[in-house]
């Protein structure tokens, strides 16, 4: 018998690898071969990649009550989603762009829901403004279903707004790719209508994508190395995907073979016929590129695949959201105004 370890803290939710399988279809679009393939120098012309994230917090569950009488659940939510600017090259300083918080009040179906202002006794705090979503459902879990769909279109639509808006087809194999999209976590549908490089990279491994026969490549990649690119299409059909796999850093001997490996992810059209010069074009860059972002075990729990840009902003959007106990605060007071009561501690 031999046990390795997974190297992701264990109160971090199903950790960092998984084996469920996989009932979709994955087939090969870069070449039929099965091998490693060598990390490639990043081009002089890429000058500007944008790490976009978000982060999602339920402040407070609540019982609502509209002026006809109609009673339901729903929930106060903040949600962050904003960016790390950086250069490749290192020639420049990071910056962090529109980590700005938003807040809703997620309510059941059916329930007329006002716009909700939090006033503080100290105006220089700001107002705390909710703004009324339906949710999909009466169910109790609805809110949070809500909240996060909400953040993962924002995400979305920032995701592909800091996009270089090249089209793929404009694209050729001299890698002219200028700016590029790094999407914390899989990418949404709908996204393929957009323009632009933009790259899902999926930090844990709970779906085993390949089979027995190519699952080996994965422990034996170097750092940079990665997988060749195949085409993804999911069990029910509705999602396709190209795909590859990318070595950040070696897996230490006691843990498991596929640590330090990160799969990444770019749209594709349903039927594929060919590999766009784009997609081959960013697959070439992304293992120098991730290794000079990875972040290190002394420094981040989840790493190396928890890049040094997404720490960063994580830290920035738990600020913008603001101190959980000040708002349940303020939402109490909010309620006990309502009523004509006195709050209490």
């Amino acid at each position: 018998m031999r046990i390795r370890l997974d190297p992701w803290p264990v109160d971090i939710e199903d950790g960092q690898l998984g084996l469920n399988d996989f009932g979709g279809v994955l087939i090969d679009i870069e070449t039929p071969r099965w091998a490693a393939i060598a990390a490639r120098p990043l081009p002089e012309r890429l000058h500007t990649v944008y790490v976009v994230d978000g982060k999602r917090r339920m402040e407070s569950r609540v019982f609502i009550e509209d002026d006809q009488g109609t009673a339901g659940l729903g929930a106060f939510g903040a949600y962050v989603v904003g960016a790390v600017r950086l250069c490749p090259h290192g020639s420049r300083q990071a910056e962090l762009m529109d980590v700005r918080a938003r807040r809703v009040l997620a309510h059941a179906p059916g329930l007329r829901v006002d716009p909700c202002s939090l006033s503080p006794r100290d105006p220089h705090t700001g107002q705390l403004q909710y703004t009324p979503v339906e949710t999909d459902s009466a169910e109790p879990l609805a809110p949070l279903h809500k909240l996060q769909s909400v953040m993962l279109q924002e995400e979305q639509l920032l995701s592909h707004g800091l996009a270089s808006q090249v089209p793929a087809d404009e694209m050729d194999d001299r890698e002219a790719l200028s700016a590029l999209t790094l999407q914390d976590g899989t990418l949404r549908r709908g996204g393929a209508k957009y323009s632009g490089a933009v790259v899902g990279y999926v930090k844990t491994m709970q779906t085993q994508y390949l089979g027995a026969d190519r699952i080996g490549l994965l422990s034996t990649l170097k750092p940079g190395e990665r997988t060749p690119i195949m085409h993804l299409k999911s069990e029910t059909g509705k999602t396709t995907r190209f795909t590859w796999y990318v070595r950040l850093c070696e897996a230490s001997f006691y843990q498991h073979p596929m640590s330090g490996v990160m799969r990444l992810e770019m749209y594709a059209p349903e039927e594929p016929d060919f590999l766009p010069p784009i997609v081959r074009a960013v697959a070439n860059l992304s293992g120098t590129l991730l290794c000079r972002l990875g972040s290190t075990a002394h420094k981040d729990p989840r790493a190396p695949q928890n890049l040094i840009p997404t720490a960063a902003l994580e830290q920035a959007m738990g600020r913008a959201m603001g101190s959980p106990e000040l708002v349940t605060r303020r939402i109490r007071a909010h309620i006990a105004q309502q009523l004509g009561r006195e709050v209490l501690a």
